[in-house]
């Protein structure tokens, strides 16, 4: 068994960005974890292996609770109990409450009701673009899609969506330059949600958000600030995820002409070629933080109780020892083959995955059937990405049509 590192390696973002498979394996190759520190001065533990990264999502000791980080360990965005007390913050007993609470009433008929609007969306938000021949998929379709369809499932009006999609972005990844945003959009953040919920409180109607309103005021086991941090953590990471799928997804396929071929000649098998994209290039790169409560061995290194351990979900879809040819973009490879990790695992595993794939499957869907011609609008070197290394995605995707 091997003592913990006494040298943390340095991350190079700038790798983990612009190539993270590539940096990754290298990582994976020299061994099953590392401790590290990353571009933010963060120490923390990453585990790069499939069966190491899977095995800890759903291991028990994992906490996902910031009381069991060691003292002066982990640096994380300062939240407000309002927004801070959801899921990705709570081991069970709590998080056992209120995944039960939101599961009740994040039903498969209230999903399933949405395919109609998603599509209108798609539709209208098409219906702008083409007739300039071109346009730049994220901003113009890939994140109002998502915005769209949460605001409708969580019945909030389109005049009330303010400037949500900033305020994310600011969260997601703080711009160094201005480092009064994301504390900005915090509270910006904050405020729209409780006007948000005191208007559900006189105006009720047939939502999700109404819905947990009354599981809130019913007197049962939801306090305010849970219900708070609910709202948020179903509008951010409904917003984050399912933008970066659609625009990831797309720039694979363009980049892989005959896997898009054959994807327009067997539009049926749409619904698993959604499973191959996000093992392909995936929205989240690290799961959520976890801190153990004991010493924990990985590889046979021993990680101290407390300390921050990161899972590389990016590694572990592209674990050779897993995933056959895990370079390869392969639309017709059985979903059971890769058993993918892009949703989690275990008891944390993403509660609004079906409502992502709907949405993804029929943003892809409609981008193949109307627009037949669709390509880059600049050259594949020229596009950049989020500068972060906790989340994947395209900050602009030109295309011409």
């Amino acid at each position: 068994m091997q003592a913990a590192a006494e040298t943390p390696e340095s991350v190079d973002l700038a790798a983990l960005v612009a190539d993270p498979y590539t940096a990754y394996a290298r990582l994976r190759d020299a061994g099953p974890v590392h401790r590290i520190t990353t571009p933010d001065g963060l120490s923390a533990w990453v585990v790069t292996g499939y069966d190491d990264v899977r095995q800890l999502l759903a291991d028990p000791r994992m906490s996902l609770s910031k009381r069991n980080a060691r003292p002066g360990g982990y640096r994380g965005l300062a939240l407000p109990p309002a927004l801070d007390a959801n899921l990705l913050n709570l081991d069970p007993p709590d998080h056992t409450r209120l995944r039960s609470l939101v599961t009740k009433a994040f039903t498969a008929r209230r999903i399933a009701d949405l395919r109609d609007p998603i599509q209108r969306i798609a539709d209208r938000l098409l219906d702008a673009s083409i007739p300039r021949g071109h346009a730049d998929l994220i901003a113009d379709y890939a994140a109002p899609l998502p915005i769209a369809v949460i605001c409708e499932l969580l019945g909030i009006p389109e005049t009330d969506r303010g400037d949500f999609r900033g305020w994310t972005d600011a969260l997601i990844a703080p711009d160094p330059a201005r480092p009064s945003a994301a504390k900005e959009a915090v509270g910006n953040m904050l405020r729209f949600l409780h006007q948000l919920i005191a208007h559900k409180r006189t105006r009720h109607a047939d939502d999700l958000l109404s819905t947990l309103v009354e599981v809130r005021d019913g007197g049962d086991r939801l306090t305010e600030d849970e219900l708070t941090s609910l709202v948020f953590l179903i509008l951010s990471a409904g917003y984050e995820n399912v933008v970066h799928l659609i625009g990831n997804g797309t720039l694979a396929l363009l980049e892989h002409p005959d896997q898009l071929r054959t994807l327009r000649e067997k539009p049926e098998r749409l619904e698993g070629a959604v499973e191959e994209l996000a093992r392909f290039d995936g929205p989240a790169p690290l799961a959520i933080r976890r801190f153990p409560v004991e010493d924990v061995t990985v590889g046979g290194v021993t990680i101290p109780a407390g300390e921050t351990v990161l899972l590389s979900i990016a590694s572990a879809n592209h674990d050779p020892r897993r995933i056959p040819q895990p370079q390869r973009l392969d639309l017709e490879r059985e979903r059971s083959a890769s058993g993918h990790l892009t949703f989690g695992q275990g008891i944390h595993y993403c509660l609004g995955a079906p409502l992502a794939r709907l949405e993804v499957t029929i943003a892809l869907d409609t981008l193949l059937r109307r627009l037949p011609h669709l390509a880059l609008g600049v050259p594949r070197e020229r596009l950049r990405w989020r500068p972060t290394i906790r989340a994947r995605g395209l900050l602009a995707l030109p295309v011409t049509f």
